[in-house]
């Protein structure tokens, strides 16, 4: 090998097979330090965002009859940025070194005299049966697995699988990258000894809540493919352990399996309600309409922060406030006594859990999760006259808590601690696949969502249904002439979740 030029290094790192929960700590360590990110069409763009803000995005998507780069532009580019000296990720979907091409890359780095590092990961060829109840071995059935792929190099004379040597050996076989030509290839297993009735199975987006199964026999498949309108991207299982499936198909069966949903929070926050959704097997699309930026005043709410201990109550109305006051907090002091013997009433248990990772006691927390509800708190209390009470809170958000408190005789400060801006960036493409492939619901967890989804002007799928996690939002949806499906009872996402789950198992 040539000597290496320079500090830049290239990582060929398995994306996995789609499910966020199968990408390696290796990886995801390669990609928070990434400066350069090259990345396929079957990679998980939700990876993207444990990227630095700074780091280049290059999309070089290769999928069925469209290449957005050719495998030797993609060789140049790996070559020359980490010739650059910078510290490159190439994310392969699967495994790079499982029919992915990832020894070419290798290859060329190599040849340049540079520094790369293999980073191995889950393949689609042993993740995409066993989401679908089917091990590629099982003692019972076969001792073996083979892999092959149905998508040769179209230079090459003639196919280099051997159907008949395929044939003798029996067992498990796995086919990635050939379901455009599944007619072709089981037509050459059958020419070549398998038997008509041999079980098969393709498995699409596997590992992802888009997951589809499609299953027959040799004789039958290609027929079958046509009939459903079966397409890539797919892996293909051929062999008895096909038959274990009806009695270990444990992903399919989750009660929001086949359903589509949209996620509208904010990036940062959509995160625990896109998890809680996709573990009930839903296929989350998350498109962020809202963006957390500091106040427009940021002094001004400093200086609030700075005298919190001069204050009887502090009161955070959401877990953006407290996150917004307490980074100001202890920019400003070291030690959390400074805050004084001010108590602390929150709006809604995310709230309050968040005051808890601070390791602050929470005093005043009403059962429903709205404004009005803590007013009346106070008022069972004895009010607030004479009371001086710090509001950290939204820019633009509702007038009820300064109103009302001041009413009741309370000296109140309200602390702009941040706003709600549109989120105008699509990194992962989420509006493009909405408009493509449409979703049955929609989610809504603030009127801000509400607003900002609107104001992008997309097509309203058709049959979309929606899902608020409570009757401030859905009022603000009703407002805009959209008819409300789903209420949360708890308005946190754990409430909008179980609406969610229990309008579904209700509805035929």
């Amino acid at each position: 090998m040539a000597e290496k030029k320079n500090s830049g290094r290239c990582y060929l790192v398995g994306a996995g097979p789609g499910d966020l929960g199968l990408v390696t700590l290796r990886a995801k360590e390669c990609i928070q330090k990434a400066e350069v990110i090259v990345y396929d069409y079957l990679c998980n763009p939700e990876m993207l965002n444990w990227a630095p803000e700074a780091a280049a995005r290059i999309f070089a998507g290769k999928k069925a009859g469209a290449h957005t780069l050719t495998q030797e532009e993609i060789d140049a580019l790996l070559v020359q940025k980490t010739g650059e000296g910078k510290q490159v990720v190439r994310l392969k979907g699967g495994d790079p070194f499982l029919f992915g091409r990832g020894g070419e890359e290798a290859q060329a780095l190599a040849r340049a005299g540079l520094l790369f590092e293999i980073v191995p990961g889950i393949t689609s060829a042993i993740a995409g049966p066993a989401y679908a109840g089917i091990p590629v071995t099982h003692r019972g059935s076969n001792s073996h697995v083979t892999f092959f792929t149905g998508h040769e190099d179209p230079a090459k004379s003639e196919s280099s699988i051997d159907f008949s040597a395929l044939a003798k050996l029996g067992g498990t076989q796995v086919m990635l990258m050939g379901v455009e030509r599944i007619a072709a290839i089981s037509q050459e297993m059958l020419a070549n000894g398998m038997r008509p009735d041999l079980p098969v199975a393709l498995v699409r987006w596997a590992t992802t809540g888009r997951q589809q199964t499609l299953v027959g026999d040799l004789q039958n498949i290609a027929q079958r493919v046509v009939e459903r309108d079966f397409s890539a991207p797919a892996v293909a299982i051929f062999g008895e352990v096909v038959k274990l499936r009806g009695e270990l198909n444990w992903f399919e069966g989750r009660p929001l399996a086949g359903k589509r949903i949209v996620v509208t929070r904010s990036r940062t926050q959509a995160g625990v309600l896109t998890e809680q959704l996709q573990i009930l097997g839903a296929d989350v699309i998350e498109l962020p309409t809202i963006r957390i930026e500091p106040p427009t005043d940021l002094r001004a709410f400093a200086e609030l922060v700075q005298d919190a201990h001069v204050y009887d109550w502090i009161v955070f109305t959401s877990p953006n406030g407290v996150n917004a006051f307490f980074d100001l907090f202890y920019k400003l002091y070291n030690d959390a006594r400074e805050i004084g013997g001010a108590k602390i009433a929150v709006i809604g248990p995310a709230t309050a859990q968040r005051v808890k990772d601070f390791r602050l006691h929470v005093d005043l927390q009403p059962d429903k999760f709205v404004a009005e509800a803590l007013v009346s708190e106070f008022k069972k209390q004895g009010g607030v006259e004479n009371v001086r009470i710090l509001l950290a809170r939204a820019e633009k958000a509702r007038d009820v808590l300064p109103k009302e408190l001041s009413a009741m005789g309370g000296i109140v400060d309200e602390g702009l601690a941040y706003r709600t801006v549109p989120e105008t960036r699509d990194d992962n493409g989420a509006r493009s696949r909405l408009l493509a492939e449409g979703a049955d619901m929609i989610t809504f967890t603030s009127s801000s969502t509400v607003e900002n989804f609107l104001a992008l002007g997309l097509p309203w799928p058709e049959g979309l249904l929606v899902a608020s996690i409570g009757p401030i939002t859905s009022q603000t949806a009703r407002d805009f002439g959209l008819n409300v499906d789903v209420e949360a009872r708890r308005h946190d996402v754990p409430g909008l979740v179980d609406a969610i789950r229990n309008f579904y198992k209700r509805r035929p």
